[in-house]
């Protein structure tokens, strides 16, 4: 301990700072695993109205407050013997603190988007391209095929038209789509 105290009081700082901060992200880091972390478990003590915002959480929190504070200290107490200019110390420590609340959002925004709903839904066919599988008769006479791309997959869907009969390879365009769920199209 004496030699602790026998340190820069900036070193000293980026210390106080770096030891609680990774003692707490362990904790957090450790109750997201097994499941206990619902939230940042603190509430704010403004009544703010967050409505409208787009972000996935909010930027002051206390868990990006751990992350800036983890960036900032051992930034400090890395660096702290190679650039001697305290001012550009502090500066770069806060840019990497800046960095890791940055790296954060960009990890939680790229989890975010593994939960889109990619459930097909027939109604998101009205409008988009297809071409005929299987030969579309004449003026509802029958019924055929198209193969159309939504949500990334490819789908083949009874189809009719109210023109001409459709050979496959035609591309067609989906007008709308009747009560039992056949497309009606038409030719591009």
């Amino acid at each position: 301990m004496e030699n602790f105290n026998e340190l820069d009081s900036l070193l000293r700082i980026f210390w106080y700072l770096a030891i609680p901060s990774t003692l707490i992200f362990l904790i957090q880091t450790i109750m997201t695993f097994v499941g206990v972390d619902a939230s940042d478990g603190l509430q704010a003590d403004f009544d703010s109205n967050l409505e409208g915002t787009t972000g996935p959480f909010q930027i002051f929190s206390f868990r990006n407050l751990i992350h800036f504070m983890l960036g900032f200290g051992w930034t400090g107490i890395s660096f702290y013997s190679i650039i001697e200019n305290k001012t550009l110390l502090i500066a770069l420590a806060f840019l990497v603190g800046l960095g890791f609340v940055a790296m954060f959002f960009f990890i939680i925004g790229q989890i975010r988007k593994l939960a889109e709903d990619n459930t097909f839904k027939i109604s998101d066919t009205i409008g988009k391209t297809g071409e005929v599988y299987l030969t579309i008769p004449e003026r509802k006479s029958g019924i055929g095929k198209v193969q159309i791309s939504t949500k990334g997959s490819f789908k083949e869907l009874r189809a009719i038209t109210e023109s001409e009969t459709l050979n496959s390879g035609t591309l067609v365009k989906i007008k709308s789509i009747d009560s039992d769920n056949i497309l009606l199209v038409e030719k591009l």
